[in-house]
């Protein structure tokens, strides 16, 4: 004790150029070193036997005893008190000990406790302990630096924050920070929060270049968790594991950049009651139980750039979901979800929750982000909302390949459960960008809207690409009242308009299927294959480029009913170019009525009876345009109605004409009024154009060759020569049939 007296008194002596440093450091045994400010301080002596050191601070004395203290040293002043972790103690530097900033220390336990009035003091965190903690109480705000640090708590959180005012965690360039906490927490004083491995009261903002590893164990708890918000704006983050939500902030999260890897027991990132913003950085999460979703929120969540990878393997997950909007204005978003459909009991049957890739309780709204979903589970969503979506620009791309289910619902009814890639339970609509769709599973559909779809607009033209090739799942009965679920490209159960686009279908059911309406201002649309192409109770052409091929028909205006009564359905052509191609199906089949009054209508009908390449129940009144339809001959096969304004002609062969073989009629003048190559046998053609005129002489040749321009048969520019001569007719009535 006399050789640590006579060297303090003897520092204390020496001359004044150590008292103009700025702060006086008492280093401890304990391995805590006190650090005063030299301003003020009052005075520093011994007691009367030499035994304690006191140090009188503004009229504050404090006392040492002398065998605790190892030296005094004074350097410059600093606003950083440093923790270093050495297994089982702590050493402490804490230049802020006599202004409000108190350590306790028990082994590798620390307890802050700052009630100075200073803000963004810096508390630096280093070092290892496999049985400590970092705990911290503060009303002011303050960073927090991890350099190089590795704590595991045993007993609770490993690291503690319970202050109301915003943390900035720095994590130190160039160094890797574990934090791990244990599977069951003591009991806090206070009834205090203890939610996580990482936890605070407050605000968290993470900043640097560090990396950060938190291994999440304790039971029922949190990766990183705040009863606040959390704001991302630098460093990598590793959620290693963690029993519930990997990062779960009470008041919302904003990400900026950064590197975030999640792999939870729960929510990969839970913003609770705030909103989720991801404007940068990088984002990847692992969902691997039921029921939990990789970035959820109940409030906005908002993507505007970063790029984003999810894995969603739990049954009835979800990839994206908000209890608001959705909004996608940026970013690369890539997801993959392979969980099932779960069957919840519900009255006298089920109600099925899927697993699903972007889902919102409001509306999703696309509008830049580029996504990419690949879903592989029974009964799957791609993106789907109770409200609207809305796709103004961007990229999606959705390829789906889970199996339809059966199963009975509350009511006790039959019914299905199917894949589908885009479901709303309000309208969808499609401006602009790129969307492409592929769905292979049993029953599985493109899209699905409950209300209506709008595609385009007269400034905006999106490209749309929808496949489908999945098998048709017999739902209940059988023979001719079975009931099936099927592979539709496009299902809505109000209204389809169709105002621009490119629009491009391959479905193993039906193309386009509405149950009110289906308006096709302006568009190309090619269904290379479908069941039945555009069926609806009421379709309108007004423009566009269309062209369909089916196994059925290829439009088809009805109700549904069956039979062959007028069902009140309409099919009106006003303008636009309209191609069909029926293999056993109707070019056109109106269970109702038919109006053209413009535009260019060609079908290549089907091989063989009873189909025919007109069908209607009611009447067609063709008032202007131009119309030819190959098919072959029956007593079924029908012309526009004799009320119709502009004349038709209904030519019937003997005998067949073989596929490719053209069809030429021209005016008595020479005056080609048009040359058709049916893709298929022929025994009859359909004709109607303001080129025929009453009492006028025309007339018909098959073969020859024709040196115009071919485009779905039908022949402009150029000339017909060879071919061989069947018949001359003259234009008597609306309707003049002619036979050869």
């Amino acid at each position: 004790m006399k050789r640590a007296l006579v060297a303090i008194a003897g520092l204390l002596l020496i001359a004044p150029s150590l008292w103009a440093q700025e702060v006086m450091y008492l280093h401890q045994a304990n391995k805590i070193t006190l650090g005063a400010q030299v301003s003020r301080v009052d005075s520093t002596y011994f007691n009367g036997d030499g035994s304690a050191f006191l140090l009188r601070i503004e009229g504050n004395e404090y006392s040492f005893p002398i065998n605790g203290l190892d030296s005094i040293t004074f350097g410059p002043a600093s606003d950083t008190v440093k923790f270093i972790y050495e297994n089982e103690s702590v050493s402490v530097v804490n230049p802020l000990a006599f202004e409000g900033v108190n350590v306790e220390v028990e082994g590798a336990f620390v307890i802050v406790n700052a009630t100075t009035d200073t803000k963004d003091i810096n508390f630096k965190l280093s070092g290892n302990t496999e049985n400590g903690t970092f705990k911290i109480y503060t009303s002011k705000r303050f960073n927090l630096i991890l350099s190089g640090l590795s704590i595991t708590n045993p007993q609770g959180p490993a690291i503690n924050v319970q202050s109301k005012k915003k943390t900035t965690v720095i994590l130190a360039d160039e160094t890797i920070n574990t934090l791990t906490d244990g599977t069951n927490y003591t009991n806090p004083p206070n009834d205090e929060d203890q939610k996580g491995a990482f936890f605070s009261e407050a605000t968290l903002v993470f900043k640097g270049n560090g990396t950060l590893i938190i291994n999440g164990k304790g039971a029922d708890k949190h990766g990183l968790c705040s009863d606040d918000d959390i704001q991302i704006n630098g460093g990598h983050i590793v959620i290693a594991s963690a029993k519930k939500d990997g990062v779960h902030a009470k008041d919302g999260l904003v990400m900026t950049s950064g590197n975030l890897e999640v792999n939870s027991s729960g929510d990969g990132i839970d913003a609770k009651s705030g909103t989720l913003e991801i404007n940068g950085g990088a984002i990847s999460i692992v969902v691997q139980e039921p029921d939990f979703d990789g970035l959820c929120c109940d409030s906005t969540l908002i993507i505007n750039g970063g790029s984003i990878t999810i894995t969603a393997n739990g049954d009835e997950s979800k990839a994206i979901k908000s209890k608001q909007e959705v909004i996608l204005n940026g970013g690369d978003i890539a997801i993959h979800a392979s969980g099932n459909a779960v069957l919840k009991p519900v009255g006298s049957g089920y109600k099925p929750s899927y697993c699903t890739a972007i889902k919102s309780n409001g509306d999703v709204v696309i509008n830049g982000a580029n996504i990419a979903i690949t879903s592989t589970g029974k009964g799957g969503k791609g993106i789907s909302a109770d409200a609207n979506i809305i796709m103004i620009t961007g990229e999606v791309n959705i390829t789906s390949s889970g199996n339809g289910v059966v199963y009975t619902d509350s009511t006790g009814i039959k019914r299905a459960y199917v894949s589908t890639c885009l479901t709303a339970d309000n309208d969808i609509t499609l401006l602009g960008g790129t969307l492409t769709t592929s769905s292979s599973g049993v029953a599985g559909k493109g899209m699905k809207a409950d209300n209506s779809l709008t595609i385009g607009n007269s400034k905006s033209s999106p490209t749309i690409h929808i496949t489908t090739t999945g098998a048709r799942l017999l739902v209940s009965g059988w023979g001719n009242s079975a009931n099936y679920a099927e592979a539709k490209a496009i299902k809505v159960d109000a209204d389809v308009v169709i105002d621009n686009g490119d629009i491009t279908i391959n479905s193993a059911d039906d193309g386009i299927k509405a149950l009110n309406s289906i308006t096709i201002n302006n568009c190309t649309l090619n269904i290379l294959n479908s069941y039945e192409g555009v069926e609806a109770p009421f379709i309108t052409f007004n423009g566009g480029n269309t062209h369909i091929k089916s196994s059925d028909d290829c439009i088809n205006s009805t109700f549904g009913y069956g039979g062959e009564p007028n069902d009140g359905s309409l099919l009106t052509i006003n303008d636009g170019y309209i191609m069909t191609s029926s293999t056993g199906g109707d070019g056109i089949d109106c269970n109702g009525n038919m109006l053209m009054t413009g535009g260019t209508v060609v079908i290549h009908g089907p091989p063989q009876w009873p189909e025919v390449g007109l069908d209607y129940n009611g009447v067609c009144n063709v008032n202007g345009g131009f119309m030819v339809i190959s098919g072959y001959y029956s007593m079924l096969t029908q012309a526009p109605s004799p009320s119709s304004e502009q004349y038709s002609l209904k030519i019937f062969t003997y005998s067949t004409l073989s596929a490719n073989t053209l069809f030429h009629i021209q005016h008595s003048s020479g005056e080609e009024v048009v040359t058709f190559q049916p893709s298929r046998t022929y025994t009859s053609i359909i004709f109607s154009s303001s080129a025929l005129q009453s009492g006028e002489s025309y007339s018909i040749y098959t073969g020859g060759s024709h040196t115009g321009t071919m485009v779905d048969g039908l022949y402009s520019e150029g000339t017909y020569s060879g071919g061989t001569h069947r018949k001359t007719f003259t234009v008597t009535g609306k309707v003049t049939t002619v036979s050869f």
